[in-house]
């Protein structure tokens, strides 16, 4: 489904479908209003905006054109102003690897690189005024340089209108969607960490999530359900969503985010503990002949599987007092048989996702 957050598993056909169908349109339209003004006969620079400026999130589309505008803007001042003083490139001097075309080249490249990093934004350069710098010399023809700013307005403005009316998503479900297929991923990991510690050591490295996919999407998610909700203030025209984000949703997200922090360290933690132990195994939670099985791995498995009830009935929403309470005496009982430190550094994980869920809790109330 189209929205805000970036939902793990691939969206259905139908989402699919209304997405390229939504981007031919934004690109269609430009190109004809385009070759009906008269700027040029192929206004390829009308139709690009819809490519890479829509995205799943499409009312993120005025930001994302507003940074291509200025990047093409200042892109085309670069490679005008060099040009100026400079030769441009010619079919013959290109043939005869002219010093003065290469001179020109070398110095729309680095006017081009210096203003793409010097416009940084969204913690990435602006790659548009390099690609703009660059198009712009290569067709150094009368008129083309405004035919390119024209365009790429036009198609900008047609994204930045057309893009959120035609099957506007719903941010708020979205998130929702976001929030419960993570749930569902970690109590799955959870749950199978709890069986490889049942069988009396840690998870092989293998049994645990390499990247840091999984443990992103609660800040992600939240990240734009904050900005759906700065939303509001926009023509309801442009957001259809209720005027309030359901209840309790943005304290869940909140609180897997938050959380996703302290299991990331209690994982990463058992990564450790496995390397630690030797190398990593993939045919099962099995131990080597001849090992003993770890007792303070073993008895941590009901500790994890209890944390893991909690966190789920939070983040869904329902009471889950009575799982935080077992959770807690587990935690207890584990402190007390196997008060060794690097135990301590392990269930450290486990305690602080007790202490969000609990504050989670407190808040309710």
């Amino acid at each position: 489904m189209s929205g805000t957050v970036a939902v793990p598993l691939a969206p259905p056909p139908r989402a699919r479908l209304r997405s390229a169908v939504r981007l031919a349109v934004c690109a269609a339209v430009p190109w004809f209003l385009c070759l009906w003004w008269g700027t040029s006969t192929v206004p390829v620079p009308a139709a690009l905006p819809a490519v890479l400026i829509l995205r799943d999130d499409v009312y993120d589309a005025p930001r994302r054109g507003w940074e291509r505008l200025v990047g093409v803007v200042v892109g085309v001042a670069l490679t005008t102003l060099v040009l100026h003083w400079l030769p441009p490139p010619t079919a013959s001097s290109v043939a005869s690897l002219s010093a003065a075309a290469s001179v020109s080249f070398l110095a729309v490249l680095a006017c081009g690189c210096a203003g793409m990093y010097l416009m940084y934004q969204g913690g990435a350069p602006n790659q548009q005024v390099l690609v703009s710098a660059l198009v712009i010399y290569a067709t150094a023809l009368p008129g083309y340089a405004l035919a390119r700013l024209a365009e790429s307005a036009v198609g900008i403005a047609a994204v930045v209108l057309l893009g959120p009316l035609l099957w506007p998503p719903d941010p708020y479900r979205s998130a929702a969607t976001g929030l419960g297929t993570y749930r569902g991923e970690l109590d799955d990991l959870l749950g199978a960490v709890a069986a490889q510690l049942g069988a009396g050591g840690p998870p092989t490295v293998p049994g645990l999530p390499e990247d840091a996919e999984l443990w992103l999407r609660p800040r992600s998610g939240l990240a734009a359900f904050e900005r759906a909700a700065r939303r509001t203030r926009l023509p309801r025209l442009y957001l259809r969503t209720p005027a309030r984000p359901p209840d309790g949703l943005e304290e869940r997200l909140r609180l897997a985010a938050r959380t996703a922090l302290t299991l990331q360290y209690f994982t990463e933690e058992l990564r450790e503990r496995a390397r630690a132990d030797g190398p990593a195994r993939t045919d099962g939670p099995a131990r080597p002949p001849g090992t003993v099985p770890d007792p303070a791995l073993r008895e941590l498995a009901p500790l994890v599987r209890a944390t893991a009830r909690a966190l789920d009935a939070a983040l869904r929403g329902a009471d889950c007092a009575a799982d935080l309470d077992r959770a807690r005496e587990l935690d207890l009982a584990h402190r007390a048989a196997h008060p060794t430190r690097h135990d301590a550094v392990l269930r450290a994980g486990l305690h602080l996702t007790h202490e969000a869920v609990a504050a989670h809790l407190s808040a309710r109330l």
